[in-house]
């Protein structure tokens, strides 16, 4: 099994202890970030922080990704690089959001370091398929960028911390430019895939519904 997955499996178990402590009267901070934990003395939460989420959903999703992300990952890269873009990105990403949000803003979940392992692997390995987005991996990474840009361009209103996932996702970059192979190739190639999905998506599938009247 890949290492990774002891990751996944650590996420689980914190977020269910984080759910019972809540229960039982356990103050958020002790887990979260923010500025003002961090200057509280709260050092240790920029880590504890990464390992739990609020709830069902947001745990179920960010583990699938962080699933297809990390074990494509570390099987081209090997276990040390995956572990340290994960925390790098997830650790950085909090103390970047220093700048973007209000010192009271409390942060957790660990989308940010998942968005560093997904633009990695798209400066790596592109055109892994995976069976789980039934679409190419470097395919799904600039998805959920654009889209994520998109959001804070229109200025979408949820509890997602678009701003943090697109720094996560340029420190991924960055580890992709130091220890990828065949960038410039696999950028081009990211690009072509994105230039496809968006004719198939915005003009053939839309056409091809016309045709048959729907």
């Amino acid at each position: 099994m890949n290492k990774i997955n002891f990751v996944i499996l650590a996420c689980i178990l914190a977020t269910l202890l984080f759910w019972i402590t809540n229960l039982i009267g356990v103050n958020l901070d002790v887990w979260a970030f923010s500025t003002d934990n961090l200057l509280a003395g709260r050092l240790w939460t920029p880590v504890t922080a990464l390992f739990v989420h609020a709830d069902l959903l947001h745990l179920a999703g960010n583990m699938i990704f962080l699933y297809v992300f990390g074990n494509t990952l570390e099987k081209e890269v090997g276990s040390g690089k995956t572990f340290l873009a994960f925390f790098a990105g997830g650790i950085l990403t909090f103390l970047f959001g220093i700048f973007f949000y209000s010192p009271s803003d409390l942060m957790i979940g660990a989308s940010a370091a998942i968005f560093t392992l997904t633009a990695f692997v798209m400066l790596v390995k592109p055109l892994k398929f995976s069976f789980v987005f039934l679409m190419p991996v470097g395919l799904v990474a600039v998805i959920y960028f654009v889209y994520n840009v998109l959001a804070i361009q229109f200025g979408v209103e949820s509890n997602v911390a678009y701003v943090s996932h697109v720094i996560g996702f340029g420190i991924g970059v960055i580890f992709g430019l130091l220890w990828g192979k065949n960038v410039l190739k696999n950028i081009l190639i990211t690009i072509g895939l994105f230039i496809v999905y968006l004719v198939i998506t915005f003009l053939i599938i839309p056409y091809v519904l016309q045709l048959i009247g729907l």
